[in-house]
């Protein structure tokens, strides 16, 4: 059983939503957090990335640099610009992209849940990354970054969540990226009781994106409890910031790959030794795998379609992967990369930037790139129920989830 609970929101007023709400704040380096916070100091990204009030040279992991995002916090809560709910709630919030809809239920979910694996996960998370977020909650006592988990579509929540979608927006605006952002507050003594009920009788649900984020607010919960001995459970310590999409409504973009040498090969010898575990075809135009086992390369102002012989196809959930696939056999076998998180010759492209980034990487500082068929939903359900993980760089989401525009508080 999945234990959610509504919680009351802190959320920016409607007038100012659209200024506040930022990308998470791992998608900028420090030099871009510093040149998007100073577009507008309601950004929220001033907050999550607090180290943007202090000179360059400050250390950004410093105390005062996380002091500094609790009295942002803090003061703009005073002067209104950010309000908490009365009641406790459950939230909608629905992102449009090029048409596509998606509706996640805002909520909080149960550290223990994370603990015992009904949140799953397929992503390892890195200690000095989870430090930070750690610091972040634990100094501000509030969670900033919702977790994105994704659950099998239930046609009650669905019921619900297209009623009250018919009801009065808390804030519709349009991104500068184009997308468009609404939410919706959920206050109904029986529609939070249903909704409960749904998730009780759901076995598990999945992290999609924001494994560190998710870990450190667990880490942070089990510090409350020390610090806090007679804790009922009952605490908002207990439970962590999350969104809730069901699969259906959810795109997974390719995360593509490009490799800086051929790893001591010519060209020709390069292809030769592809040819051993892949059917290589020259192509006319850049062009995106159009099914799984398939992969386009770009390789000296040329595109190549890749398919994979099937004698290396493979059921198992993690090395049947695509990003298994290429990672087994031609990037650790012939070009020499066996730890793709570490290697400085590799990088990855998410798939929002297009095909055209991949050919300006070739041009200027790689050698060959790789785009990818992108993994599927049932593909990550998969994995993390076989209790595995997913190599590096498996899943690319969009749209991400905006930051700033429901907060959750916990005890101090």
């Amino acid at each position: 059983m999945v234990n959610i609970r509504p919680f009351r929101g802190i959320r920016p007023a409607k007038e100012y939503a659209s200024r506040v709400a930022a990308l998470p704040y791992d998608v900028y380096s420090r030099k871009e957090a510093y040149v998007q916070a100073a577009k507008d100091r309601l950004s929220f990204l001033n907050i999550d990335r607090p180290e943007t009030q202090f000179a360059e040279e400050i250390d950004m992991y410093a105390t005062e640099v996380y002091r500094k995002a609790d009295e942002l916090l803090q003061e703009r809560i005073a002067k209104g610009i950010f309000r908490q709910d009365e009641t406790d709630s459950f939230y909608l919030y629905e992102q449009t992209m090029d048409g596509r809809v998606q509706t996640g239920l805002v909520a909080c979910a149960s550290i223990d849940d994370y603990l015992k694996g009904t949140i799953r996960c397929h992503e390892n998370t890195r200690a000095e990354k989870e430090a930070d977020r750690i610091r972040h909650v634990d100094v501000c006592s509030a969670q900033t970054g919702p977790i994105f988990l994704a659950y099998r579509k239930n046609d009650r929540i669905q019921t619900i969540t297209q009623r009250v979608k018919h009801g009065n927006a808390l804030f519709d605006f349009t991104s500068e990226d184009g997308i468009r952002h609404r939410g919706w507050q959920i206050t109904d003594a029986a529609d939070i009781r249903a909704i409960c009920e749904v998730f009780a009788g759901i076995e598990r649900v999945y992290i999609a994106d924001g494994h560190h984020r998710a870990a450190s607010a667990v880490r942070v919960g089990l510090k409350r409890r020390e610090e806090h001995p007679n804790y009922t459970g009952e605490e908002e310590f207990n439970y962590f910031l999350s969104i809730l999409f069901p699969d259906e409504d959810l795109m997974i973009m390719d995360y593509n790959r490009v490799v800086k040498d051929l790893n001591g090969l010519s060209e020709e010898s390069f292809l030769k030794k592809l040819r051993e575990k892949f059917e290589v075809t020259p192509c006319d135009k850049a062009q995106s795998p159009q099914e799984k086992g398939s992969f386009s390369m770009y390789l000296g102002h040329q595109w190549y379609c890749l398919r994979v012989h099937e004698k290396f196809k493979c059921d198992d959930p993690v090395q049947g992967l695509d990003v298994s696939i290429l990672q087994n056999e031609l990037l650790s076998l012939v070009l020499g990369i066996g730890n793709p998180k570490e290697d400085p010759r590799i990088d990855f492209i998410g798939g929002i930037r297009g095909l055209a980034e991949l050919e300006r990487r070739v041009h200027t500082d790689c050698a060959v790139a790789f785009a990818m068929y992108p993994t599927s939903i049932a593909e990550l359900f998969a994995v993390a129920d076989a209790g595995s993980l997913m190599p590096p760089k498996s899943t690319w989401f969009e749209p991400k989830l905006r930051s700033g525009l429901f907060i959750h508080e916990i005890e101090r």
